[in-house]
């Protein structure tokens, strides 16, 4: 089966793309000493895991469901990181993962008996880490920015006040999305300056994720000189990044036909038969407009439109878009870079079909990888 062959709407992944990817990020890997894992509020396909187990058999989690999918799918290696446990979940996660990262001081007095009676047990070891918050805010967009003031997210130094907590293993933060090398330095820099006291005392160092290296144009030399000058200064610690995006980075594709084309007081909306609230929910969230394949630069003498989603939400559009010629029903556009951070987040309002999802292997035949029909949609409202 070939692309042209597949009826829309479908994701695509392209299983070249991906292995670039998880070729860089495994060199970084090697040159740099580190430990690289996988996050899977990015990417949870686990269905392309057999690929990407080839690379990588570590990831992070951050709620039971993806801890559970990383030990059946992925490896037994699972960095857990949840913003608050309770009694109940705290063994489950324990079961299942070999790195907890607790958020606040009170949550890791709350549960270290149980932690630590669990390691003299001689069962398998978990490594318990505090997450801290440099409070350096390198990202532009507030929704995805851990270190706004009154951030939620990590304990800052003052409320350390030079006292880490006994029985601690490690340290984590994490203050980048999508960013550079040179991002990760100013974060690193501030860091070091407010925790790196506490760095004898542990044995691991999580930088967590946000790490675009398979972004084109990265400072790929930067990022690992970076590291390995960092594991310089502190040779006895374990450092570990856990991108997300860096994974999946322009590995895949939402193809989508129009099914109408309306006008409204001069304006132009292509209708399409995906919806960006149900299946590209970043674009609004964000909110960041996909490069379409078939474009080309915005031109108001050329037909313009605004791409509208087939949901009923007033505000499921993005735009605008300029073509060569006139959009028509039947003409398939391609909306670039869906396979992070999105079907992650697709979700059933309206009742509105999930499209499928498809693996083009390296030879160029594709395959679906799941069809989604109305029991999907039944028994998640069940």
């Amino acid at each position: 089966m070939k692309v042209n062959e597949i009826p829309t709407p479908f994701y695509i992944v392209y299983e070249d793309r991906l292995r670039r990817n998880l070729e860089l990020i495994d060199h970084v890997k090697r040159e740099a000493g580190v430990n690289i894992i996988m996050a899977f509020k990015a990417n949870a396909l686990w269905r392309t895991f057999p690929i990407i187990k080839e690379y990588c058999q570590a990831a992070t989690a951050s709620s039971l469901n993806e801890m559970r999918l990383g030990n059946d799918e992925l490896g037994s290696e699972i960095h857990s990181y949840c913003p608050a446990y309770t009694p109940e979940t705290i063994k489950e996660y324990m079961a299942g993962s070999t790195h907890i990262t607790f958020n606040s001081v009170s949550q890791w007095e709350r549960f270290r008996d149980t932690i630590q009676a669990h390691n003299a047990s001689g069962a398998r070891h978990i490594s318990p880490g505090l997450r801290v918050n440099p409070q350096c805010s390198v990202i532009e967009t507030d929704i995805y920015n851990p270190a706004l003031p009154g951030s939620r997210f990590g304990v800052t130094a003052d409320q350390l006040d030079g006292n880490l907590p006994e029985g601690l293993e490690g340290l984590h933060f994490h203050s980048l999305c999508e960013s550079t090398s040179y991002d990760l330095e100013k974060v690193l820099e501030a860091f070091e300056a407010q925790f790196g006291q506490y760095l004898p005392k542990v044995k691991w160092v999580n930088m967590g994720g946000g790490h675009l290296m398979t972004r084109q144009g990265y400072d790929i030399n930067h990022l690992i000189d970076l590291l390995k000058a960092f594991r310089s200064r502190y040779p006895w610690l374990e450092v570990i990044l856990e991108p997300g995006s860096a994974f999946t980075w322009r590995t895949g594709d939402l193809i989508t036909s129009v099914v109408d084309v309306v006008e409204n007081q001069g304006v132009k909306t292509a209708i399409v038969d995906v919806s960006f609230a149900c299946h590209m929910p970043d674009c609004l969230e964000m909110p960041y407009q996909p490069a379409i394949t078939e474009s080309v630069p915005v031109d108001n003498n050329l037909p313009t439109y605004r791409l509208g989603g087939n949901s009923c939400l007033s505000g499921d559009f993005v735009g605008d878009w300029s073509f060569a010629t006139p959009l028509k029903m039947g003409d398939r556009l391609t909306l670039e870079d869906m396979n992070h951070y999105t079907t992650v987040k697709t979700n059933m309002f309206n009742g509105i079909q999930h499209p499928a999802i498809v693996l083009c292997r390296a030879n160029g035949e594709c395959e679906y990888l799941r069809q989604y029909t109305y029991e999907d949609y039944k028994s998640r409202m069940s």
